[in-house]
């Protein structure tokens, strides 16, 4: 298994609000192509506006996309920001699974919907995979809970586990059907 993902490895995050702020600050931070979208526009600006404000550097690293197929085109790993609501969630998943390229990861913080119930309503369920925030928010944490569906595959797993080593945070790996908050 390779030890890095690549100077051209490229996340889109679908939501510019507070934890969508968060995920692609950590991804610009660790070097990847950073593409952000968000349905409001004032959202964009604002993260724009802070990043100039907080972290210049970090913020000439940025693309904001008008669209959710502008910013998944070309990603590499896709993560959403949207409620953790089985509605929104569904419709998320359905977007980036028809919008992202096949090789494509759908990454999505998790805390009570079921990775395997919403992967399975994808045409890739083995690219799809968890993540939760361990004590804190994405940027306070210094670990992560991945979580695999029933159909995730290893390798989906492995590019998982390097995405957030390379974000600087350790990660433990779960089955969703393994943690009692999905019901299992």
């Amino acid at each position: 298994m390779p030890t890095s993902l690549g100077e051209n490895f490229s996340v889109a995050v679908i939501g510019a609000g507070v934890q969508g702020a968060e995920l692609a600050l950590l991804s610009i931070r660790a070097g990847f192509r950073t593409i952000v979208e968000d349905v409001f526009p004032s959202k964009l600006r604002s993260l724009s506006e802070r990043l100039q404000q907080e972290f210049a550097t970090e913020a000439s690293s940025i693309i904001f996309a008008n669209s959710i197929e502008d910013a998944v085109r070309d990603a590499d790993f896709a993560m959403d920001s949207v409620p953790d609501e089985l509605e929104s969630k569904l419709e998320i998943f359905s977007l980036l699974d028809r919008m992202a390229p096949p090789r494509t990861i759908i990454c999505s913080p998790l805390e009570a919907v079921s990775l395997s119930d919403l992967a399975s309503c994808t045409y890739r369920a083995p690219l799809c995979i968890g993540v939760q925030p361990m004590n804190g928010s994405f940027t306070e944490c210094h670990a992560v809970r991945l979580v695999r569906g029933t159909l995730t595959s290893d390798e989906t797993a492995d590019k998982a586990k390097l995405f957030w080593h390379q974000v600087s945070k350790q990660v433990h790996l779960v089955h969703d059907a393994a943690l009692p908050e999905f019901g299992a």
